[in-house]
């Protein structure tokens, strides 16, 4: 519908950068998916309790799928999925009262028995970021602490060079 695309043109910025990976954070049903492909994306993220295969038959082989897990029982809806983001591995400023958190023994149960790569989400920093690839993590997302520093620039090179160190 004509409401869904006002998305396309504001992602275009974002998604035409040498290198970057689009995706739309997504439910599945028309106008959102919609909406997605029409800005363009690669790929959606979807909330926990969606289901990942369902996405794969929308999107084909192609399409970059990645879904919210919080525990173990909403790991069954990520077959199909590229990744998970695994969340909240700590406590989060950005998300007060939301957990419990998971601690580094919760993310490493989850990304053993993830079918796919495990991102960790939820309180982490550029100190935490070794710890949750240690706990099984191929990677961190981040939010609150970039989008709180006085100088955020500082704080993503921060946290690039603690996960560089903690890959060798």
């Amino acid at each position: 519908s004509s409401i869904d695309r006002p998305a396309a043109p504001a992602a275009r910025p974002a998604r035409d950068r040498p290198g970057a990976v689009f995706t739309s954070s997504s439910s599945l049903n028309g106008p959102a998916l919609g909406a997605a492909l029409a800005a363009g994306a690669a790929g959606v993220h979807l909330p926990a309790g969606a289901v990942a295969a369902e996405a794969r038959r929308c999107l084909g082989p192609a399409g970059l799928i990645g879904i919210s897990v919080h525990d173990e029982a909403e790991l069954g809806a990520a077959s199909g999925a590229d990744y998970v983001t695994v969340s909240p591995v700590f406590l989060s400023a950005s998300k007060p009262g939301y957990g419990p958190a998971l601690g580094l023994a919760g993310l490493t149960a989850l990304a053993r028995r993830a079918p796919c790569p495990v991102v960790a989400l939820g309180g982490v920093t550029a100190e935490r970021a070794a710890d949750c690839l240690r706990a099984g993590a191929a990677g961190v997302a981040v939010m609150g602490p970039v989008m709180r520093a006085p100088e955020p620039g500082r704080e993503v090179a921060a946290l690039l060079s603690a996960l560089g160190r903690a890959r060798g």
